[in-house]
Order: C-alpha cells, then sequence, then structure tokens
C-alpha cells in the first residue's frame, strides 16, 4: 500500500509533463542499436532465466518465441495486409511509415545502429528506448534506474509512461492513428485495456523484492484506474488532433463508434440515451475511454457524476457540430484533472466501483460494445482483486460469451447475463 501511495503523490508532477510523461521511444532523439545488442547469451538472451542477477535475462528469448510483438514487422508480409496495402494505393506494407510505425521500431534511418533491423519488428527499443547511452552502463550494479532513465531507458514501470506508449499504437497520437481509411481498407477495429493487456503479454520480469525496491510495486486495481484515465485524455487528445483541427469536410470517423454504422439497417438497435444525447440517425464518438470514467466517479466524486454526464453528454451533441467542440474538450479535461486527485482512493474503494459497474450492467446502460468491452474486462479484474473471481467464473464465462463477436452483440443479452450475478 504504500507504493502505492508514493506512486500517486507523483502523479499530479507526472501527469504534467509533456504528452503525460516521458517522450515515447519512436519519438525520442536516442539512437536505437538494434534487438541482437540485446541477445547476447551473457545479457537477455539466456535460454533459461537466472536467479543471481537483478533481470531474468531471458527476456529475449521469452520476446522472440511468445511475444506477438515480435511478429508484427513479419504480419506486412500476409494476405491480409496484401489487401490493405493495395486498397490504399501503398506499393506495400512492409515499406509504407503508415504501417511501419506500429508494425516496427520505424525511427529515422539517422537513428538506427548498425545492427538495427526493421524486421525486428516491435522489438526492445520500441518500448524500451534507444539504449545509444545506456546500453553500456545500465548492467553496472552502480547504475541506479534513475539514471538509466535520464539516458534513455523508457519507464516502462511507471503506469502512466506504460499507456502513453501502449495507447500511442493501440489507441493512436497526434501522429499517427488507424484512420477511417485504414479500416475502411481492412484494418480490424483497435481496442485496449492497459491492464488486461499487460496481464496478456508473456512476462518477461519478474516482481520480485528486487524490483519494487528500484522500480514500483504495481497494484492491477491502481494499473487499471489509471489506463482508464489516460485512455479518457488520449481520447480527448484524438478528437482535438484528428477532429476538432481538421478542415475536410468528412470528420475522421475512426474516432465514432464503428458499431453505429455497420450494421443491417433492419437491425435497429438505437435507442435514446442521456448521456449521449443525440437524435436517431446520428454517428456517435466511440467513448470506450470515458466508459469507465462514469462508475469511477458514482463512487469518488457522486456530487460531480451529474457534472460528467453533461460533459460527455455535450462532447456527443458538439461532435456533430461546427462549433462548440473545442469548449467541450477544454471543460473534459479540466474534470479529469480534479478526477485524478481521487485517484489514490480507487485501491480501498475498489469493490465500489466493481458494483457500480455492474449495476450500470444491470440497468442496460452499455448498450454500444465498446463500452461492454470495457467493462467485462473491468469486472473480471475487480474480482480478482476482490478474492472473488474463484466462485465467479462460471458467470464471468458467460459475461465474456456475451461479448465475444462484436458483429452480434446484443445489449439486452449483456444486461440479462449482467443481471445474473449472486453472491458478490
Amino acid at each position: 500500500m504504500k507504493s502505492v501511495q508514493i506512486f500517486f503523490m507523483s502523479l499530479c508532477f507526472l501527469i504534467c509533463l509533456p504528452v503525460f510523461g516521458s517522450e515515447i521511444p519512436q519519438y525520442a532523439e536516442k539512437m536505437h542499436m538494434g534487438v541482437a545488442t540485446c541477445a547476447s547469451g551473457v545479457c537477455h538472451g539466456s535460454i533459461r532465466p537466472r536467479s543471481a542477477t537483478n533481470v531474468l535475462q531471458n527476456e529475449f528469448v521469452t520476446w522472440s518465441r511468445l511475444d506477438p510483438h515480435s511478429n508484427a514487422y513479419n504480419l506486412l508480409f500476409n494476405e491480409d495486409s496484401k489487401r490493405i496495402a493495395r486498397n490504399l494505393g501503398l506499393s506495400n506494407a512492409h515499406e509504407a511509415a503508415l504501417c511501419l510505425d506500429c508494425h516496427a521500431d520505424n525511427v529515422p534511418s539517422e537513428r538506427r545502429g548498425p545492427k538495427f533491423q526493421l524486421a525486428d519488428g516491435v522489438g526492445c527499443e520500441s518500448c524500451h528506448g534507444g539504449s545509444e547511452i545506456y546500453l553500456s552502463s545500465h548492467t553496472d550494479p552502480n547504475q541506479s534506474h534513475a539514471q538509466n532513465v535520464e539516458d534513455g531507458l523508457y519507464p516502462t514501470d511507471d503506469v502512466l509512461a506504460r499507456a502513453n506508449l501502449c495507447f500511442s499504437c493501440h489507441m493512436g497520437d497526434q501522429n499517427k492513428i488507424a484512420s477511417h481509411e485504414i479500416m475502411g481498407a481492412g484494418h480490424p477495429r483497435l481496442s485496449i485495456e492497459l491492464d488486461t493487456f499487460t496481464a496478456l503479454e508473456p512476462p518477461h520480469y519478474l516482481v520480485d523484492s528486487d524490483y519494487r525496491k528500484r522500480k514500483w510495486d504495481e497494484d492491477s486495481v491502481v494499473v487499471w484506474a489509471v489506463g482508464q484515465l489516460q485512455a479518457a485524455r488520449q481520447t480527448v487528445l484524438l478528437i482535438e488532433e484528428h477532429l476538432n483541427k481538421s478542415d475536410d469536410r468528412f470528420p475522421e470517423l475512426s474516432l465514432f463508434d464503428c458499431h453505429a454504422c455497420h450494421h443491417p439497417m433492419s437491425d435497429i438497435k438505437w435507442r435514446q440515451n442521456k448521456t449521449v444525447g443525440l437524435p436517431p440517425g446520428s454517428v456517435r464518438l466511440n467513448d470506450a475511454g470515458l466508459s469507465m470514467i462514469f462508475p469511477m466517479v458514482e463512487v469518488l466524486m457522486p456530487e460531480e457524476s451529474r457534472s460528467f454526464a453533461k460533459l460527455s453528454r455535450d462532447l456527443h451533441l458538439a461532435s456533430s457540430k461546427t462549433v462548440g467542440l473545442a469548449r467541450s474538450l477544454k471543460d473534459l479535461s479540466v474534470f479529469l484533472d480534479e478526477f485524478e486527485e481521487k485517484l489514490n482512493l480507487i485501491p480501498e474503494r475498489s469493490k465500489d466501483v466493481m458494483l457500480e459497474i455492474l449495476k450500470m450492467g444491470q440497468e442496460g446502460k452499455f448498450r454500444d460494445y465498446v463500452a461492454a468491452e470495457q467493462a467485462v474486462m473491468a469486472v473480471d479484474l475487480l474480482l480478482q482483486a476482490n478474492g472473488t473471481r474463484g466462485r465467479s467464473e462460471v458467470w464471468l464465462n458467460e459475461l465474456y460469451a456475451t461479448v465475444e463477436n462484436q458483429d452480434s452483440y446484443n445489449p439486452l443479452a449483456f444486461q440479462k447475463a449482467m443481471r445474473g450475478t449472486t453472491g458478490l
């Protein structure tokens, strides 16, 4: 608990740094020396994990054999990628910056060392930063983690920094986005929840006493909550950069809910939603990044829940107009800054937040697939955190089944499944 408190004490400071923290490796200035520089058996390429050192030393083997990121570049050669490239008018996917920005460590040529290879995909330095300086010093026992970070190591142990790094590809940022054009060409829809996606990654580190001493002792509930806050901020950022500043006749439709349009005309799903406020036929924003803020605000700031609902509604309404969007984004950003100050209460109120999510689900408030998807992942990790996942596993599997296929999502079936829980 002490480490969680220390983390939140530094949260306000970190959140004010440019782009919410350290500059992500793709945009930082350090040279990327290549995965091969990390792969030696005496460095991070050991076949078996070791216990006599601060790190396992088998990180390269775990990444190369088990981590899908290592195959990200190779995906650009498959038939789906070839079709997407043709549809976009590209010669190929594996040479297009549009694709390489997220499927490889696509730093400029002048920042590529002699052993650097694009074919390594999303490799060590894609996440941990260009090793030009820290490569020769990070193994020094007298070198602190803070010194390594100063030398270019990206602080993935810091939840804010990790969120910004992961979201830069899995949501998009100021410079890159899975646009409606890209998805129209065949690219799948993007989604992410920071704690769940972190847990699904094959771990190449061990949170032991040494890790806790050098870095931060992780807590799933805190990772989830901070990830949700950053997802909300990233949503505001994307709308600001790719919608509010756009002069195109048609807006960037990837910022809107795919399923608002992509369903059969005979499948009439529309119902009035007070938090959206748009009339039938309107294309509503993809507010997955805001969906879990609602239950947290209800628990941590109940006196402000109506204010947040109004801010959300105003944002949706402004997105369909030519004026007012900038003001809505600013007001929402101010609210999120105020909400951030309450996040230190999350560890002790996690069960209340879970119950609020269940209440919202039982009342049918997750009509959109993207919100239901976030709700299921949240309930899963909050059940685990509160020690009740084991006895809820059958029900949880039923809940997951309702969001298994986005094309056949039925909000009434989801609501019914939410009502099926007992004994939480």
